[in-house]
C-alpha cells in the first residue's frame, strides 16, 4: 500500500499554510514532526479528505484519494486533535454509535467494539460516561473508533496532547503494536512521541518538509555538535545569545548548559551525544536571551 503526496499545496485567502509537499507513505510509523502552525494539521485534514489541495494531488496505490472518495474513506482511520462525542453516552455506547455511522452490521460492531476496548485498555471503563473519563482514557477511545473498520491507514493529529508522561508512554506503545500491516501517520510537536517507534521521520516547517528519512538519518543531518558546559549566570547569558540552547540547569555557584555548536564553546566542554530533540531545536528554535525569559 502507498500513499503518495505529490506537491501538494493549500492556500487560505493567499497565505500557503501547505507549499508544494511532496512524499511517499507505506505501512510502518510515520512521525509528523513540527512546532505548532507549522502546517501538520491542515496536511492531515488534505489527507483525509476533509480539505481539498489548492495545488497538487494525493493518491492511494495510484488513485486520487478524492475520486476514490467513499472507498477511500472505507480504508482511512482518523483521530483529529480534538474529536466530538455525546457526553452522556458510555463508552460503548459511544464505539456504537461510531460504529453504525462506518456501516458496521450491529453483531460485527459489538464484536469489533469488545476487541477494541480490550485493545485499548478500556474493557473495565466500557460502561463508564464519555465526559467521566480522564485526558488519556478519552484518547485511547479516540483510537479505539478510529481503529473501528480496521483501516489500512491511521492518522492521528496531536493525539497526546495533554497527557502525563504515563499515557504518553501507554500510547506510544499502544500505537507501536497497531502498526503492523497497516501505515500510521502521527502529527505531533512532541519529540519524544516520535522518537522511539517511528520507522520515518517528516520534520515540517512554514508549511514545507524541511527534511524527512529514518531517525537515524534526521540526527546525522545536523552538521552541528552538543556540548555540555558549566559556567557562571552572567557568561551563560552571553552565550545563549550566540548559541542554541537545548537545556539550561541551574547548579551550585553557577549553570550547565546544553547547546549546539559546531566547535567546542569552551576548553572545558563536554562533548555529548546528539538527540533527536536537539535536532528539532537546529532546525525550529531560535538563539535566545535575557529577553526571552530562558535564563
Amino acid at each position: 500500500m502507498e500513499l503518495k503526496i505529490e506537491g501538494v499545496t493549500r492556500e487560505f485567502g493567499g497565505f500557503k499554510a501547505v507549499d508544494q509537499v511532496s512524499c511517499r507513505m507505506h505501512n510502518g510509523v510515520y512521525g509528523l514532526l513540527g512546532v505548532n502552525g507549522a502546517g501538520k494539521t491542515t496536511l492531515m485534514r488534505m489527507l483525509c479528505t476533509l480539505l481539498k489541495p489548492t495545488a497538487g494531488r494525493i493518491t492511494c496505490d495510484g488513485e486520487d484519494i478524492f475520486v476514490m472518495d467513499k472507498e477511500y474513506r472505507k480504508r482511512l482511520g482518523y483521530l483529529p486533535q480534538e474529536f466530538g462525542f455525546y457526553p452522556d453516552f458510555t463508552v460503548q455506547e459511544y464505539l456504537m454509535y461510531v460504529a453504525s455511522i462506518k456501516g458496521l452490521r450491529q453483531v460485527s460492531a459489538k464484536k469489533r467494539v469488545t476487541e477494541l476496548l480490550q485493545r485499548v485498555g478500556l474493557s473495565k471503563a466500557a460502561h463508564k460516561k464519555m465526559k467521566k473519563l480522564s485526558g488519556g482514557m478519552k484518547r485511547r477511545a479516540g483510537i479505539a473508533q478510529a481503529m473501528l473498520n480496521d483501516p489500512d491507514i491511521l492518522i492521528l493529529d496531536e493525539p497526546t496532547a495533554g497527557l502525563d508522561p504515563n499515557e504518553r508512554i501507554r500510547f506510544r506503545n499502544l500505537l507501536s503494536g497497531l502498526s503492523q500491516d497497516r501505515l500510521v501517520l502521527l502529527s505531533t510537536h512532541i519529540v519524544s512521541d516520535v522518537e522511539y517507534i517511528a520507522n520515518e521521520i517528516l520534520l515540517m516547517g512554514d508549511g514545507r518538509i524541511v527534511l524527512s528519512g529514518s531517525p537515524e538519518k534526521i540526527v546525522a543531518s545536523v552538521p552541528d555538535k552538543v556540548y555540555s558546559c558549566r559556567t557562571s549566570l552572567r557568561e551563560a547569558q552571553d552565550w545563549a545569545k550566540d548559541y542554541k540552547v537545548a537545556n539550561r540547569k541551574t547548579i551550585t555557584g553557577g549553570v550547565e548548559l546544553r547547546m549546539l555548536s559546531r566547535e567546542k564553546p569552551c576548553p572545558d566542554a563536554r562533548q555529548e551525544e546528539i538527540t533527536l530533540e536537539d535536532v528539532f531545536l537546529y532546525y525550529f528554535g531560535e538563539k535566545g536571551g535575557e529577553d526571552d525569559g530562558l535564563l
